[in-house]
């Protein structure tokens, strides 16, 4: 059976909830907390588990209670996690989030732990989850060179590659070549492109220069404005999907995460890209990142 393997970082995300987020130096009262299960990689993972996808996550973990909560929620999501370390050395990670309830809107300090410990020779034992799989995913929270020697690895083997480069960080253009899909946001498509991102036609330009740097498919997404996709033909503009948001942390996870699951299925590059809006937007009407990502059946149920 085809699954996606996707590398990336397992952290507890603790929310703080309140009217708005405060200010440098500033003591408010917040409505509530919540913990609960984060990371780009085990959202995304967690994103195509619950659309029914089989999906091997690659990380590392500590050997403690949050270490615990990682392998009992990835077990019940029923994601494959023979590649998941536990090194009793490490930490697990965490992530605090300041949350609005007002705008959904949210400001995150991530304490990587475990992962940033990984290193090349540690991966080598689980290379071959890479090479048998149809499509491999990642981003850049893991040390930016194990994390593009996987994506070599892959490519070597045929395998399709989804980079999300979030959060931003220097890249050697000659990796570039090994990523088929390049999946920014509109602020890290100004880091790597130096162009601010105000409206589809500055989304255009910076797409533009990006497959001029060597990358061959873009998708930049927009938030509340939708997304644009180019192969440096085509071009494909989706409005964003029409919920009400609550809580936007982990909305980039799911599109990267539906996107993947939808490529998996074969879909045509539009559907793929309308599926995955409507995964995204969905993630937004519950608090929580991994925990709101929708079922399959949500989606379907979705006009719009």
């Amino acid at each position: 059976m085809s699954y996606i393997s996707v590398f990336g970082i397992f952290v507890a995300d603790i929310s703080f909830v309140g009217k708005r987020i405060p200010t440098v130096g500033e003591s408010m009262i917040g409505s509530k907390y919540n913990i609960s299960p984060g990371g780009k990689g085990c959202n995304q993972a967690t994103a195509i588990a619950k659309l029914g996808g089989k999906v091997s996550f690659i990380s590392k973990i500590g050997k403690d209670t949050y270490g615990d909560m990682a392998i009992k929620i990835l077990s019940e999501n029923k994601i494959e996690i023979s590649a998941v370390d536990i090194d009793p050395k490490s930490q697990t990670g965490v992530a605090g989030i300041m949350l609005d309830e007002t705008t959904g809107k949210n400001a995150i300090n991530v304490i990587v732990g475990a992962p940033a410990t990984l290193t090349i020779k540690d991966l080598e034992k689980h290379f071959n989850i890479i090479d048998k799989s149809e499509i491999f995913l990642t981003q850049l929270e893991t040390p930016v060179g194990v994390t593009l020697e996987c994506l070599k690895k892959a490519k070597e083997n045929n395998v399709l590659t989804i980079l999300n480069p979030a959060p931003a960080a220097k890249i050697d253009n000659q990796f570039f070549k090994y990523v088929d899909y390049f999946t920014p946001n509109e602020t890290e498509a100004e880091f790597y492109t130096d162009i601010k991102i105000l409206n589809i036609e500055d989304a255009k330009k910076a797409a533009k220069s990006l497959i001029q740097k060597g990358l061959k498919k873009i998708i930049i997404t927009l938030g509340e404005k939708g997304l644009f996709y180019t192969d440096g033909k085509e071009e494909i503009f989706i409005e964003a999907t029409k919920v009400k948001a609550i809580d936007t942390i982990g909305a980039g996870d799911a599109f990267n995460g539906g996107f993947a699951y939808a490529l998996l299925q074969k879909k045509p590059i539009k559907d793929a890209l309308i599926f995955a809006n409507k995964v995204a937007g969905l993630s937004t009407t519950k608090q929580g990142a991994g925990n709101a990502m929708p079922s399959l059946e949500e989606v379907n149920k979705l006009t719009n």
